[in-house]
């Protein structure tokens, strides 16, 4: 689910969030950056559980419209493929994944009902129910698509439940993205036939990429004060506030994978940081820190200390 960028976001965020030194608990500050990365998953089981609730919304409306005393001939025979829906039944009979969800006390959409119901209404009144529900030959895969572009085009973009995400978890508002792709990568790649697993992938690609963010943290985070004072060395032209901000916390991160991981290439380490800082940080910020690291990497270079080892190198 993780990629090795949103775990150097994670990272930057942890390390700009604290203010301490060196010698402050750097156990208490792991596990921290931990718990934000492991948060990210407990937004998906949550998003997960939204579909199930809207699943379960579309029962309940089709009960409401057949047991009305004056219903219409339309209330006594509603549309049931929203019922019926195959990939929605994958989810919601999942028994591993609603025990997840269950365990991690995730399924709060019973007491905010009301976003059930603005997403339910949105999709009932869209052109994509509207095909699908004239469609008269059902099939897993239509099955499928429905749930796909209802996600993409109807719960994704939808700014009151932004809004509640980033109430509920001020975090989760930076990982809604990459949680979003995620999900939608799973739901493509299932099939009737599908596992239980299918639904709860690892947080992590590997082992690996679990053990990067918790190092590069950690080195970060104890040779914070040598890298600082690197920087400085090539940056007596400029503003010192800036070395205090967002930028500084990346320059630093930038030196500690240019120092104390030798596999990675200097290219892919100036790339990555470019464009966290575009996203995250100040309009000229992608230019100081393109600056400063092509500066400090070709002094490296020439002077062949902390030499890189593999393919792709500048």
């Amino acid at each position: 689910m993780l990629n090795r960028r949103h775990i150097r976001i994670k990272a930057m965020q942890s390390m700009y969030a604290f203010k301490g030194t060196e010698s402050d608990d750097l156990i208490k500050e792991q596990k921290f950056l931990l718990h934000s990365l492991d948060s990210m998953y407990d937004l998906y089981l949550s998003l997960l559980a939204l579909l199930t609730e809207l699943h379960k919304k579309s029962k309940n409306h089709n009960d409401r419209l057949q047991g009305k005393l004056l219903g219409t001939e339309a209330d006594k025979n509603p549309d049931l493929k929203f019922q019926e829906n195959q990939l929605l039944h994958l989810i919601s009979s999942n028994t591993m994944l609603q025990d997840a969800i269950a365990n991690k006390k995730l399924n709060f959409w019973d007491l905010d009902f009301e976003y059930v119901d603005i997403l339910f209404k949105a999709i009932l009144k869209s052109d994509i129910y509207q095909n699908y529900t004239e469609d008269a030959e059902p099939s897993f895969k239509k099955d499928k698509s429905f749930v796909i572009d209802v996600f993409t085009e109807i719960i994704a973009p939808n700014e009151k439940l932004y809004d509640f995400f980033e109430d509920k978890k001020i975090t989760w508002v930076d990982d809604l993205p990459v949680v979003n792709t995620a999900m939608l990568k799973v739901l493509r790649k299932l099939k009737l036939t599908s596992p239980e697993t299918a639904l709860l992938p690892s947080l992590y690609k590997d082992d690996d990429d679990k053990e990067f963010a918790i190092e590069l943290f950690k080195k970060t985070f104890l040779n914070s004060s040598k890298f600082a004072e690197e920087i400085n060395k090539k940056t007596t032209n400029w503003d010192s506030e800036r070395l205090a901000s967002l930028d500084g916390v990346l320059l630093k991160m930038a030196l500690c994978e240019f120092q104390k991981f030798p596999s990675i290439p200097h290219k892919v380490t100036i790339n990555e940081y470019l464009e966290i800082a575009k996203e995250y940080s100040t309009p000229k910020s992608s230019l100081f820190i393109n600056g400063i690291l092509d500066k400090i990497v070709k002094e490296y270079q020439s002077e062949n200390i902390h030499p890189k080892a593999g393919r792709g190198l500048m």
